[in-house]
């Protein structure tokens, strides 16, 4: 950095049910060498962040979490606080989208391999969570709801391990092997508490984020490709569209070769620019 020069700040928010380790980092460490300020950080109640019951969801505190990152970004003399950036790596794509819309401090979004953990956790990827399953959900995180109330410990449960989660091998590829494996990171979450995506719609009222443009980046051959074109859809210019050409989800969290580090870079450099 240089004396009191000011920079452009990007924002980094991991896929749901991981750290920032698990994908966020590099995408960090890609768009710093590329010459902004980057910062990155564990959701509530996972990692290294605080917050009981460990493993939490909480949707509206995973997109407040980016306002948050914002909030101490500005505090920051280098940064340039009128040039504040997100990109959000799977649910985190529709997390930060749920963020800018309610805080214009946020210029500029990027998604990739974007995840809609509410209309999932509705419908499913093609309409194969019936509401007998969505219902079967909903009794079991009132169930865990009360045992824990009386025994005064969380319920846990494993992560994303749906019999509908159309990614389930993409997912297990990753973080079942050495290739995403984080010490800081059990994977467990609380069925109590998953039952809120049930309320989480980011998509809704996307237009209002315009005149800040949104960058939307999703693999060819991911199953969860139908959430970023949705998205793509609902949100008003200026936009953009990049589908990487045989990519699956998975991919774009860690394959250097296939993520499109250019498009991210000249898509911030030509919204997020550098005062003085």
């Amino acid at each position: 950095m240089q004396g009191d020069k000011k920079y452009p700040a990007i924002i980094v928010g991991h896929p749901f049910a991981a750290v920032r380790q698990q994908s966020a980092n590099l995408y960090a460490q890609k768009m710093a060498d590329a010459g902004f300020i980057t910062l990155t950080f564990d959701q509530s109640f996972w990692g290294e962040s605080t917050g009981e019951p460990r493993g939490a969801v909480l949707p509206d505190v995973y997109a407040e979490n980016f306002s948050a990152a914002v909030d101490y970004l500005t505090t920051q003399n280098f940064v340039d606080a009128g040039n504040i950036g997100i990109i959000g790596v799977c649910a985190s794509g529709a997390f930060s989208l749920a963020a800018a819309k309610i805080d214009p401090r946020i210029k500029a979004v990027a998604t990739s391999s974007m995840y809609d953990m509410g209309e999932y956790f509705r419908t499913g990827l093609r309409g194969n969570r019936d509401r007998a399953i969505v219902k079967n959900d909903l009794d079991i995180a009132a169930k865990s709801r009360t045992q824990a109330a009386k025994t005064g410990s969380p319920v846990y449960g494993p992560g994303q391990n749906d019999k509908v989660f159309l990614e389930a091998k993409e997912s297990a590829d990753f973080y079942q092997t050495e290739r995403g494996k984080v010490a800081s990171n059990d994977r467990r979450t609380t069925p109590a508490t998953y039952a809120k995506f049930l309320n989480f719609y980011p998509f809704n009222d996307l237009d209002i984020i315009s005149p800040r443009p949104i960058l939307f980046v999703v693999g060819e051959i991911a199953p969860s490709r139908s959430f970023t074109e949705t998205a793509f859809q609902r949100a008003a210019q200026p936009k953009e569209l990049v589908v990487v050409d045989g990519a699956n989800r998975i991919d774009l969290y860690d394959r250097t070769e296939m993520i499109p580090w250019e498009k991210f870079t000249s898509f911030f450099n030509q919204h997020l620019s550098v005062t003085k």
